[in-house]
């Protein structure tokens, strides 16, 4: 039985999924849009919105500047530590924390949307569009 044990295994082990997950949501802050099997999508979510919160969180504190006091630029350094965690290059981490924190500063959750697409040729699996929201391609 699987009580108290959400998220899916996707046929990997523990480190296999959480690099998984790490370079989708790396790929989604980069590019604004991915495409991926519904199952990886569904759970690409929950990984993606809670970095995207801790770029939200200090949104305020960023936009200040030099004029943050000792204990606000401890704060954003937390924020910046605690979403490196998942976020695997300087781009998107620069992205999340300039232009994402600041758009999606009125949003209390939900930053990710899924479109499901259409079935994969090779293996029939079900894909899925996960994109930001309210944000366009990068250029």
């Amino acid at each position: 039985m699987r009580h108290r044990n959400s998220g899916r295994k996707l046929g990997r082990n523990a480190s296999h999924r959480a690099a998984l997950f790490n370079n989708l949501v790396t790929s989604l802050l980069t590019y604004g849009r991915i495409e991926t099997t519904e199952a990886k999508a569904k759970e690409l979510r929950r990984f993606a919105d809670q970095t995207i919160s801790w770029g939200v969180s200090v949104h305020a504190l960023v936009a200040k500047g030099e004029k943050v006091n000792a204990t606000e630029r401890a704060k954003v350094i937390h924020a910046r530590r605690m979403a490196r965690k998942t976020v695997m290059t300087r781009q998107a981490l620069e992205r999340l924390f300039g232009e994402l924190g600041t758009h999606f500063a009125s949003r209390k959750g939900g930053y990710t949307r899924m479109l499901k697409t259409r079935t994969r040729k090779g293996d029939a699996a079900p894909m899925a569009l996960v994109e930001l929201v309210g944000i366009g391609q990068p250029s």
